[in-house]
This record gives C-alpha cells, structure tokens and sequence, in this order.
C-alpha cells in the first residue's frame, strides 16, 4: 500500500526537464548570460527589423520603416549598377586572397611555435607577435602610409637601390598587397591562439609513439598534430569563408582613396558612402544601401552554409 502511494504521489508531482532543473539550481552561474543575451537582442537581433527598408523608400520624418512599397527597386538599382558589381569584385578578390596567403601561413607559424623547446623564446615570441593586434587600426593604418610615403623607408631604400620611388598610396594596382601583407602582420600571432590551444589536448603519447617510429618533427606534425587539431581547423575556416563578404571596413575605409577605388572600394565601404555619404556626396540614399547590406549578408549566410555542409560531409566536423 505504501508503495502504491508512493508511485501515486511521484506521477502528481510537476514534471520539470532536466535543463529546467539545472536552471533552477545554477541560477547565479546562467546569469551571467543575462547581459549577452540583451546585448545580442538588443544591438544584433532587433536592428534586422530595419531591412525593412530595402523594400520601402525611406525618407528623414517620424517613419523610421519608410514611406511607401517600392519592392525589389533598389535592388534592381544596384543589380545595374557598374559601381556596385566593382565593389563585389573587389570584396570577393581581397577576401581571398587574403584567406589563401593568411589561413596557412597562420597554421604554419603556430605548429613552428608549438615546436619550440625553449619557454622563455616561446613566450616573448608569442608576445611580440600579439601585440600588433592590440594596435588601434588608426595607427596601423598611420604605420602603413608612413612607411610607403614617398620619403618613407621603402621608396628611401628604393632610392638607395637606383630604383624609381613608388606612390604606393596614390596607386590601384598595389592596394591589394598594403591590404594583404598588414593584414597577415597585424593578425598572426593572434590567429594561433586557438590552433595552439587545440594542440595542448593532443595526447602526448602519440607524439612518443612516432617518435619511437623514428618519425621526424615534419613527420610528427603532419601525422599527429594536424589531425588533432582538424575540427579546429575546419570550424575557424568556415567561419572564414563566412565572413569572405565582410571586409575590413575600418582598415579599407582609412587605407584607400578615390585613386584607388577601382581596387580598394569593397561592398561595406560601398554600403558607407551610399548610406552616409549619398550618391556624388549629395544626401544619403538610406534604402538603397539597406538593399546592398542585405544583399551581402544573403550571400554570406549562403557561404557559410555551403562551407559547413561541405566540411560535414568530409570530415564529419561542422558547426551545426
């Protein structure tokens, strides 16, 4: 009879899930979360409300979602558009090109760091080269025009080699490597951290088990560590190639000039001078640049997906 009771009072009892529960006991630690997650709603979530206007002209007035339904128009404006398709092109190239230079030069230098024997050598090389990306991008940028200046240390050591001095700041064709070549100095080291925090959990004993194979340090690298850190790898280059229409703005909008907007002008400076500045500098076509922002984070969410399903399929590692 007791037990009967007793299974009769547990089936009344309020079912709760176990993540509930968790919840409900972990309360001060799920707290923490409470900041991010406004954080995100409020300045990430909430703002999408106003892609709004890419279907609907927006004029200054107390209507903050436009005044009237234009449809596709403004993305029919940019579809025509030579400027815009320059934009594209120009993001697609430096994108890539910087992800194909940066992604194994990157790896490269973190699997020669984890190769050091030395502590003291292996921190003050880890330090030297994260302090670059702690610089603000207004003095990187600072650097940059200061070195390739006309009376600056390239084109002075180009005087001293007989070789005529080069406007690198004024000239198109070279933007593309000020970009690059800043780019992999500014974020290397800082681009290790987590590729070296992945090759701390590789078990030790595989390292010692090639090296009784008499597996050499290339040998033990290839075979040992990369694959241990495969799913690291994989998730950071699809978060890349996610982020292939997202350019630099900052570095692009301080870096490149109206002489070199036929190799520097990428879509989100694109989107900056059609919303901000307006078209020939005259006012700023608001809707205009919503439809080409939208357009861009289509186009990213798509490669990011495809990256993903691709990097699923083949090495079972994805990031949903």
């Amino acid at each position: 009879m007791e037990e009967a009771a007793l299974q009769k009072s547990i089936s009344r009892a309020p079912k709760t899930t176990p993540l509930w529960r968790h919840v409900r006991k972990e309360w001060k630690l799920y707290s923490f979360l409470l900041i991010p997650v406004i954080y995100f709603i409020v300045f990430k979530y909430a703002p999408m409300i106003g892609n709004i206007i890419a279907f609907r002209k927006y004029r200054g007035g107390p209507n903050i979602f436009g005044t009237e339904w234009v449809g596709l128009h403004y993305f029919e404006m940019f579809w025509k558009d030579s400027a815009f398709w320059r934009a594209f092109y120009n993001t697609i190239f430096l994108s890539i090109s910087y992800l194909i230079v940066r992604f194994p030069v990157t790896l490269i230098f973190a699997l020669l760091l984890n190769e050091l024997r030395s502590i003291k050598v292996k921190k003050f090389v880890q330090t030297v080269s994260y302090l670059p990306h702690f610089i603000s991008m207004v003095i990187v940028v600072g650097m940059i025009k200061e070195m390739v200046s006309l009376t600056g240390p390239i084109n002075t050591l180009l005087g001293y080699l007989g070789i005529e001095k080069i406007s690198f700041i004024q000239q198109p064709d070279w933007f593309p490597t000020l970009y690059i070549t800043s780019g992999i100095w500014q974020g290397l080291g800082w681009g290790t951290i987590l590729y070296l925090a992945a090759m701390t959990a590789i078990n030790t004993e595989l390292y010692e088990a090639a090296k009784v194979d008499g597996a050499s340090r290339f040998r033990r690298a290839w075979h040992v560590t990369i694959p241990g850190i495969l799913p690291t790898i994989m998730v950071l280059l699809i978060l890349d190639i996610g982020g292939i229409m997202h350019s630099n703005f900052e570095k692009v909008l301080l870096l490149y000039n109206p002489l070199t907007y036929e190799t520097g002008d990428v879509l989100s400076t694109y989107v900056y001078r059609m919303g901000i500045g307006g078209r020939d500098g005259i006012g700023g076509n608001f809707s205009y640049a919503t439809a080409v922002g939208l357009f861009e984070g289509v186009v990213g969410l798509i490669l990011v997906t495809m990256a993903n399903f691709v990097s699923k399929k083949t090495t079972k590692t994805s990031l949903w």
